[in-house]
């Protein structure tokens, strides 16, 4: 008789989605500095572009305020233009071999914009669960080893999982607009 789907890997794949949804949050602005806002941003260095962390240390050095501290002289233009042409509306400063980036004040407007994008990662983090329940369903109905008592009992514990996976999307969705949304 067969086992059914096998649940450490579905719940792998759940898990997955939620990592996902959780980088997605991290490069989020919530109105405070944090070094993860500057992860996508791409810097022109020697003839290739490069993750900014490749090239400088970033770091936090107020709550208004990223630090970039650039190992190599030459490469301080290319980590502010980087920084200037990454679609944050961030406006760094150089000063000697550090670039400093003050973060504006976010008005009511761009909080209400970043909350709704905080909705579609969510939605999208949802899908994805949804999809691996839907392998996991049909994989126990694929089977006809399994008696129909059991695949009932299955197909219940590939959707408890599921709701209990989307309840935590739903809840760092809720977390993640609190933190956007607060003044």
């Amino acid at each position: 008789m067969s086992e059914g789907p096998d649940f450490k890997k579905l719940e792998s794949r759940m898990d997955g989605a939620l990592e996902a949804l959780k980088s997605e949050y991290a490069g989020l602005r919530s109105g405070r500095a944090s070094v993860n806002l500057l992860e996508p941003v791409m810097v022109n260095a020697y003839g290739s572009d490069m993750p900014i962390n490749q090239v400088g240390t970033v770091s936090v050095s107020d709550p208004r305020t990223l630090t970039v501290s650039v190992w190599d002289k030459g490469l301080v233009g290319a980590v502010e233009k980087g920084i200037r042409e990454s679609g944050l509306g961030l406006n760094p400063v150089t000063d000697g071999q550090t670039v400093r980036v003050p973060l504006p004040a976010m008005t009511e407007e761009r909080r209400k914009e970043l909350a709704k994008m905080c909705g579609k990662y969510a939605e999208a983090a949802k899908v994805a669960i949804r999809n691996v329940r839907r392998d996991g369903m049909e994989e126990i109905k694929a089977d006809d080893s399994i008696p129909e008592d059991d695949k009932k009992r299955l197909q219940d514990r590939v959707q408890k999982l599921t709701d209990e996976k989307v309840k935590k999307a739903e809840e760092m969705q809720a977390a993640k607009e609190k933190e956007i949304m607060q003044v």
